[in-house]
């Protein structure tokens, strides 16, 4: 038997050695070497690199620019909360507990954009929404009304790109909710429906407390969206100006770091992007895994 023990054990050993192999290759060294060019001032080029402490990461909260990025970072996930969670989690409500037809035709209707990709969502809204020969700009034309060159705002531009990124995700939110919604107990509803309470006050009292699980992670998952998805409309379309207008963390990063050779400057600001995600991550399993865990 001990044999056996030890013959598994290094069994285990060489099976999970490739897939050990390639996380600590590309993405735990990654992780310790940027957070250890976040302390130096470089540019890639130089051969040597000048220690710089902390002031990698002060000046993230210090600087205009970095401040100005931060709070578009905020305004972009506030926005997306709103778009991406609060609108399907409403609408998912509306579908599943007062139109009883065609719920899979729901499903399958707000799914199909999530299947394209955000380059293609990019260039497609800027072609509708071009100020100068979009279909969208005929149409107001004909009422009298101009359309605004959106890419010269900030404000406008982060709109139009939380609305393109909303287009790709929203039916992939709108399917978890709605199949979350679908596990609470029937019995339940029944029972609400016998006793007359009305639909309102048992989504309340009722659906939504056993639905936390799944709305939490929808949540979160937006929260990444906002800063993870938004990159490739902001790559194709505004390249986050004007002025940084339209930037946020992510993007700011790989500016810093591939455009304008910022390399302490981008990893400070991708470590803190990091801890971020690690944050996330601890807070989805601590209010969603934990919380099914104790269910099973």
């Amino acid at each position: 038997m001990n044999n056996r023990s030890k013959k598994n054990k290094l069994l285990t050993i060489a099976y999970l050695f490739p897939t050990a192999l390639i996380l600590l290759v590309f993405i735990i060294a990654p992780i310790i070497y940027t957070f250890y060019l976040s302390f130096f001032n470089w540019n890639l080029i130089a051969p040597t690199k000048d220690f710089v402490g902390l002031e990698n990461y002060i000046s993230i909260f210090t600087d205009p620019v970095n401040q100005k990025i931060l709070m578009n970072t905020v305004f972009y996930i506030l926005l997306l909360l709103i778009l991406n969670f609060v609108i399907p989690y409403f609408i998912s409500l509306i579908v599943k507990f007062f139109i009883s037809k065609m719920q899979t035709a729901y499903k399958i209707i707000f799914f199909i954009p999530s299947l394209f990709s955000l380059v293609v969502g990019a260039m497609l809204f800027s072609w509708i929404l071009n100020p100068v020969s979009g279909p969208i700009t005929f149409i107001m034309r004909s009422f009298g009304v101009a359309l605004p060159n959106w890419t010269n705002s900030g404000a406008m531009a982060v709109v139009v790109i939380c609305l393109i990124t909303n287009w790709k995700v929203f039916g992939y939110n709108f399917v978890l909710l709605l199949t979350g919604l679908g596990s609470v107990p029937q019995n339940i509803i029944d029972a609400t429906k016998m006793d007359s309470i009305p639909k309102w006050r048992m989504i309340w009292d009722i659906v939504l407390p056993l639905n936390k699980s799944i709305a939490f992670y929808v949540l979160i998952l937006t929260i990444v969206q906002g800063l993870q998805y938004i990159f490739t409309p902001i790559s194709v379309i505004t390249q986050g100006g004007p002025y940084y207008g339209s930037s946020n963390v992510l993007y700011h990063t790989y500016l810093n770091a591939f455009v304008l050779y910022k390399t302490g400057n981008a990893s400070a600001l991708a470590v803190i992007t990091f801890i971020i995600f690690l944050v996330l991550l601890y807070l989805e399993i601590k209010f969603v895994e934990g919380r099914t865990s104790r269910y099973e």
